[in-house]
């Protein structure tokens, strides 16, 4: 009788676990179905009207949000997106007066670079993750103020010709379908999540865990540099804020979509593209109910706060790497 009894609670057990596991994975599409209706009945209907305007916001953040997935999935974080973006939008405006396309491959340059010190230090000389990245956002928020500080940085006009939604969607959805081709198709997903779930382990498994780690600081830099792109055609010039807090709301939209602060086996791609769109449907309803900065904030970091307490991996939670 008492097998019985332990086999009975064993199964209910298993049974709540992934009925759990069902409404986590739910938890975001619900997210921002329920907060669109929200923001569309507070706005009397402005927010369906206004739609197209609003996702016009979702490129650079969707972009961005990929590579950081990539460095998420494996355990690190990445402070210092902002100011890649910033300085790669610099470069992007700078080379677009010679060639566009050369322009596009000089913001890819410029982030990847950047992404290769971030790795460099990470991996060879050992240093955090979120350290790491936090000295190089500060160093190159200074540059990007330095070089912006007489007049900000202007582009070509053909840039700002460029600025179409199609060519927008396109250069996203192809960064987006070779993202989630590469993480649920090739090894190299496998590689991240099984970093993410056990350095260790991983190595045993014969994977290149310093090799692969580095590359993913690069490959992130690249990706954030040809959303560089993408933000430069939209405003035809940076400023001394370009790219400013561009870094917390990826991880922010990250984190909404269902993305596990500890990466691992539960990361999921869906994350980017989810999260992405209910971060900026929050943000332009949070706008067009008309509240100021600081409720905006509050509210932003309270459901921060909801959505990493459900998604958080207890059994597996540790110290960022």
């Amino acid at each position: 009788m008492a097998g019985n009894t332990n086999t009975l609670s064993k199964e209910e057990e298993l049974k709540k676990r992934s009925h759990m596991a069902l409404l986590r994975s739910l938890l975001p599409i619900i997210g921002l179905v329920v907060v669109f209706i929200v923001f569309n009945i507070l706005t009397k209907g402005r927010m369906v009207q206004k739609l197209s305007m609003a996702m016009s916001q979702v490129y650079v953040t969707m972009i961005a949000a990929t590579g950081v997935f990539f460095i998420m999935t494996m355990g690190g974080l990445d402070f210092s997106q902002g100011s890649i973006l910033g300085m790669a939008s610099i470069v992007v405006c700078m080379v677009s007066k010679t060639s566009i396309p050369l322009a596009i491959i000089a913001g890819i340059g410029t982030g990847a670079a950047i992404g290769a010190i971030n790795g460099f230090f990470y991996v060879n000389r050992k240093i955090k993750s979120f350290i790491v990245t936090i000295c190089t956002m500060f160093l190159f928020r200074g540059i990007i103020k330095y070089l912006t500080s007489n007049a900000p940085v202007q582009g070509s006009a053909k840039l700002i010709m460029l600025n179409t939604d199609r060519i927008k969607l396109i250069c996203m959805l192809v960064v987006v379908v070779l993202g989630l081709f590469a993480f649920q198709y090739t090894r190299f997903g496998i590689c991240l999540k099984a970093i993410g779930a056990g350095e260790k382990a991983a190595k045993f498994a014969g994977i290149h865990t310093d090799r692969m780690k580095f590359l993913v600081y690069v490959l992130a830099g690249a990706i954030t540099g040809f959303a560089a792109f993408i933000n430069s055609i939209k405003v035809g010039s940076v400023t001394a804020s370009g790219g400013n807090q561009v870094e917390t709301q990826i991880l922010i939209a990250l984190v909404l979509g269902g993305m596990p602060i500890s990466g691992g086996a539960k990361s999921r791609f869906v994350s980017v593209i989810i999260g992405s769109a209910l971060y900026v449907v929050l943000s332009s309803g949070l706008n067009m109910v008309g509240l100021s900065t600081q409720a905006q904030q509050l509210i932003q970091g309270v459901v921060f706060l909801v959505f990493v307490a459900v998604f958080a991996d207890r059994e597996s939670l540790r110290v960022i790497k």
